[in-house]
């Protein structure tokens, strides 16, 4: 029998990053939004602002496969300025059925 057929979907486990203190002194803001250990491969990232979607300043990087699991990142990039107007920031993830959102609130980081 074909075992594959009947393994489930792993879903991403989700970790979104704030700008660090040092960026934000330079004059830009990362966020970093992570997406590990999953299977099949075909998530999709998505970044909101404040319930906007944004596409300017994303990069999302290739799927990478390591023993089997899935991992890819995606990085929002502001300006300073940018990050200073927006409050709630979320990374969306869609992998087949399911849809996660991570939020972050800058109130709410400590830099």
């Amino acid at each position: 029998a074909d075992i594959s057929a009947f393994r489930s979907d792993i879903g991403p486990t989700v970790s979104l990053l704030p700008p660090s203190s040092e960026q934000l002194s330079g004059g830009s803001a990362s966020l970093a939004c992570l997406l590990t250990d999953y299977s099949p491969q075909g998530a999709l990232v998505s970044w909101e602002v404040d319930g906007l979607e944004v596409s300017q300043g994303v990069v999302t990087s290739p799927e990478e496969e390591k023993e089997g699991l899935y991992r890819r990142s995606s990085t929002l990039t502001l300006s300073k300025a940018g990050w200073e107007q927006g409050e709630l920031y979320t990374c969306r993830v869609s992998h087949f059925q399911h849809t996660q959102a991570s939020p972050l609130r800058r109130s709410q980081c400590l830099v």
